[in-house]
């Protein structure tokens, strides 16, 4: 048998394709010891014991749809460190290691089958998102603890399955939960790059303004820890979609809602101003302060802008944080 004998759409067994495939029967990352593929399992309605789906996203942009598919760990945060983080770690460098991803669907129990095996249908191969392979959410574990999830973007390679049956649901209502900072894609350590090449997935920041940025979000969170603040962020569910948005920042001590930003550019803060108006509508306590916190000192054009939406700047002056007076 051969990887052209398994078309998207068709239903199959986990049996079928370990021998086909390689690798075992059992989780729902099984990187295969024989050959260079990726299999990934999915079943619609087990991520939603624990408050969240693996589908395919109603939002598509200009590079097409994306397919959320949750990280291996069912309890404690997620990683790619360690035995633990081995099999997300292997989806993350898929590119690197020259394998492939192939994503099958829970589609129920086998006709006849006195076991627990369920059929499988086969999506087709994917790829992680070059711009964001991946974001970092919070959800339940079985035992009721919050805790940090990985949610890979996954695009389509080649022709695969989309069908609506495959879609995550669309929120009810339009929610904001407060969720610990922690959520910000820097705090999940990756290993070690392979010096001997370059990546070529990008799932790191792939520009110097959002590395800037991972750098002074992470330092000023401990500026605010330092000095006893509460500090979090949001995770948005906006009704009617499926999308989910998080803010940069929340410190609770003194009800101010941040955006950072990695460069004090026009656009940056264009940008700023939209994301603040944006998810400020959708935030409990009601009327945080607004606050864009940059890397340097803004053009007084640029502060003005921000003054005239109600907007306050704090900007980084070596290891100092410095307000910009209104004056």
């Amino acid at each position: 048998m051969n990887d052209s004998s398994i078309r998207p759409g068709q239903l199959t067994t986990r049996a079928k394709m370990q021998k086909l495939f390689g690798g075992g029967d059992r989780e729902g990352i099984v990187p295969s010891t024989t050959t260079p593929n990726i299999l990934i399992y999915t079943d619609h309605e087990s991520g939603k014991e624990y408050g969240y789906q693996d589908g395919w996203l109603e939002e598509e942009d200009d590079q097409g749809p994306v397919f959320e598919y949750t990280g291996r760990g069912r309890y404690g945060d997620q990683t790619f460190l360690g035995q633990a983080g081995s099999r997300n770690n292997a989806i993350l460098q898929h590119v690197d290691d020259g394998r492939r991803l192939r994503l099958f669907v829970s589609a129920g129990k086998i006709p006849g089958s006195n076991s627990d095996a369920k059929l499988q249908r086969y999506l087709g191969e994917f790829e992680l998102d070059t711009k964001q392979p991946y974001t970092i959410r919070e959800a339940n574990d079985p035992a009721g603890n919050r805790r940090r999830i990985i949610v890979f973007r996954m695009r389509p390679k080649g022709k695969v399955q989309h069908i609506p049956a495959d879609a995550i649901e669309p929120a009810e209502k339009t929610r904001a939960q407060r969720v610990s900072a922690a959520i910000t894609a820097s705090s999940i350590a990756e290993p070690p790059k392979n010096r001997a090449r370059e990546s070529r997935r990008s799932a790191q920041p792939s520009t110097i303004a959002d590395l800037r940025k991972s750098r002074l979000l992470d330092e000023y969170i401990r500026h605010l820890e330092e000095q006893q603040h509460e500090v979090g962020a949001f995770q948005i569910k906006i009704a009617g979609t499926t999308i989910t948005l998080k803010t940069d920042l929340y410190d609770a001590t003194d009800h101010v809602l941040y955006s950072v930003k990695g460069a004090s550019s026009r656009d940056e803060i264009r940008m700023a101003i939209g994301q603040l108006k944006d998810y400020v509508r959708h935030i409990e306590p009601t009327n945080p302060k607004l606050t864009v916190l940059l890397p340097e000192k803004p053009h007084r054009d640029l502060h003005d802008l921000l003054h005239r939406e109600g907007i306050s700047v704090i900007y980084q002056d070596e290891k100092n944080y410095v307000p910009f007076p209104f004056s």
